[in-house]
């Protein structure tokens, strides 16, 4: 049974924002999404540990904290730690993938270019995750 999520969505680009929705809203999503324009925006929401999300999307490329900042920061916090977190980026550098593998990322996905691919990749990815046992803490 496909579970309701609780997405943080960290993306800086709106464009990017407004493509994720649209796919969300195409599927019937019932998914609640929470939007961060940067990573230090998605630490703030995050300190309200009685609603934490399910589920964070990550992007790499974001001004205040990257987001491999965002992450190094969020597995050293005993209870954030065990979010899972994908990172949904442009980037297909191996060493930025690499270094998100190390910190302890759940997952990593190029954003493609085009728009129906993009389609297809994230409703796997959220079909994935709303199909798993995911920890409450």
């Amino acid at each position: 049974m496909q579970k309701k999520l609780t997405i943080l969505l960290i993306e800086d680009d709106q464009i990017e924002v407004m493509k994720f929705n649209r796919i969300l809203s195409k599927i019937d999503s019932k998914h609640r999404v929470i939007e961060a324009n940067n990573g230090e925006e998605a630490l703030n929401i995050l300190e309200n540990k009685d609603d934490l999300p399910n589920l964070i999307l990550l992007d790499l490329n974001m001004p205040k904290i990257n987001g491999i900042e965002f992450l190094k920061i969020l597995k050293n916090d005993e209870i954030l730690k065990y979010l899972p977190t994908v990172v949904l980026t442009t980037s297909n550098n191996q060493k930025d993938m690499l270094e998100c593998y190390k910190i302890g990322i759940a997952g990593y996905m190029v954003k493609p270019l085009k728009y129906e691919d993009y389609q297809s990749k994230l409703i796997k990815v959220l079909s994935y995750w709303s199909a798993n046992e995911l920890i409450t803490v």
